[in-house]
């Protein structure tokens, strides 16, 4: 029987808002993928991102155009190399794990070489705010044991204060957001040290982290913008202590643990981020994340609701997927 690709647009209300350097935005849309085989099907699902050059159309149509081959039997080696790497072929690749494992009777974890997934720890985002309004959130978050601060630039100082202030007894990571200068960095760095912060995220722009070569890694500093696939790993010597896989970045689970090896290998550490979506994005993730030193998969924390079935979240703990939502 002759597969079939059906492509859907879905909009997930976001509780109250989610902000950072680049913007704010009430709302995630993200693209879903659902490849029908006979009885089976397997689902994937993207989040078009403008910082990548993404639109929701544009993922749209470069999923459908894959229909022809998908039909004749695509399978994901094929598809890495028909696509460039981006959220339109982490859609279909996610999907095609999704389809493998369900027709084969057997989880996307054996499949992948991973012996048992196991509970994991994410990190809680707190929005870029005002410190005030920062540090509120954070006092409403203090019982998680990891907090991601999205960090803005001008006054991230005050930020990283307010939430320790608030929060005392958690782990905490900063996110820049590519947003800082050379002019900031030591202020902010100063800052991250004396709170006791355990990651810095892409301080500098993709485009101007050469300073990092030089640069002093008082806290180590993790590549998230400057690193999509596994390719981009041996330019990051000297500059990065880590890397964040995202799987919209890396284009799906199959670049994703290729990434994570190459990682690996070049002796960095590994955060699993995210972008905020509903669960069944981020169920393939779950699987690079058994094996990271950080876990950033708190997208479905931050919406209004999740679909059903979703992840099992209890507070920052969460589970691996069941069968009915993916793998």
């Amino acid at each position: 029987m002759t597969r079939r690709l059906e492509v859907v647009v879905e909009r997930w209300p976001i509780a109250g808002r989610f902000a950072i350097a680049r913007g704010t935005k009430t709302e995630a849309v993200v693209v879903v993928a659902t490849i029908y085989d006979g009885d089976w099907f397997g689902r994937g699902e993207a989040v078009p991102y403008s910082r990548y050059g993404d639109t929701v159309d544009g993922v749209v149509e470069a999923i459908r155009a894959m229909g022809a081959a998908l039909a004749k039997g695509m399978d994901r080696q094929a598809l890495a190399r028909a696509m460039p790497a981006g959220a339109a072929r982490n859609a279909l690749d996610c999907a095609l794990w999704d389809l493998e494992a369900k027709s084969a009777g057997e989880r996307a974890a054996a499949i992948a070489g991973i012996a048992e997934l196991r509970p994991l720890t994410t990190a809680y985002t707190l929005s870029l705010g005002s410190p005030a309004e920062m540090a509120a959130a954070a006092a409403a978050a203090a019982e998680r044991p990891l907090l991601k601060i999205k960090l803005g630039g001008a006054g991230d100082p005050a930020r990283i204060r307010a939430v320790r202030g608030a929060a005392p007894a958690a782990r905490l990571i900063v996110d820049g957001n590519e947003s800082w200068s050379v002019e900031t960095f030591g202020e902010n760095l100063a800052a991250c040290t004396a709170a006791g912060v355990e990651l810095i995220e892409q301080p500098f722009p993709a485009t101007g982290d050469a300073i990092l070569i030089t640069a002093p890694h008082l806290v180590p500093i993790c590549a998230d913008e400057s690193v999509h696939v596994a390719a981009d790993v041996a330019r990051l010597a000297g500059r990065y202590d880590a890397v964040n896989i995202k799987l919209d970045k890396a284009g799906g689970l199959t670049e994703a643990l290729k990434l994570a090896a190459a990682a690996k290998a070049a002796r960095l550490k590994i955060m699993v981020g995210c972008m905020v979506a509903t669960s069944l994005a981020m169920a393939p993730a779950t699987l690079i994340a058994q094996a990271a030193d950080f876990v950033d998969l708190d997208g479905p924390l931050l919406l209004a609701r999740d679909r059903q079935p979703a992840l099992r979240y209890d507070v920052s703990r969460v589970y691996p997927p069941e069968r009915a939502l993916w793998g």
